[in-house]
């Protein structure tokens, strides 16, 4: 029997992309053959200039491993997985909070949309860290290269 899952599509903002995220592809990478990270951005909203450097950062973080490929995306995300060939979605789950949201977003995708969605719990010592509280540090001039695996990477 073929695995039904080949490809998954771990889509965000990744404003930035931290070491949890990082995790989370790593991990999918043992499920799945290919992870393509989407960068999620809205076409009605004027031009993002940190969405080329977002996705030259976490190419970077991969860089030479072909199972990983770095894109961006506008529209639903279930409609973007279907054009890219995947068969699922990924998502990280930090906490109970992030659970309740994430399962929404999942039983819709999958009764309207018909696309599954695969949960992936933080690893502990990756559950505190979310891109928000890496802006948070950096606005306030914090060393935040322990959360991020580009050190270099600012917003």
């Amino acid at each position: 029997m073929t695995p039904r899952f080949k490809t998954a599509v771990f889509a965000g903002t990744f404003n930035p992309f931290t070491i949890g995220h990082q995790a989370i592809v790593e991990r999918a990478l043992l499920i799945f053959d290919k992870v393509i990270i989407a960068i999620g951005h809205n076409v009605n909203k004027p031009a993002d200039p940190s969405l080329v450097k977002r996705v030259e950062a976490i190419g970077k973080v991969f860089d030479g491993n072909d199972a990983v490929e770095v894109t961006t995306y506008s529209g639903l995300t279930a409609d973007f997985v279907r054009e890219s060939g995947a068969t699922a979605i990924l998502r990280g789950i930090r906490n109970i909070t992030d659970f309740e949201y994430e399962r929404n977003l999942a039983d819709v995708n999958k009764k309207i949309l018909g696309v599954d969605t695969v949960f992936l719990a933080a690893d502990p010592e990756h559950s505190y860290i979310s891109s928000s509280v890496v802006r948070e540090l950096q606005a306030f001039g914090h060393d935040t290269s322990a959360l991020v695996p580009n050190a270099k990477y600012k917003v």
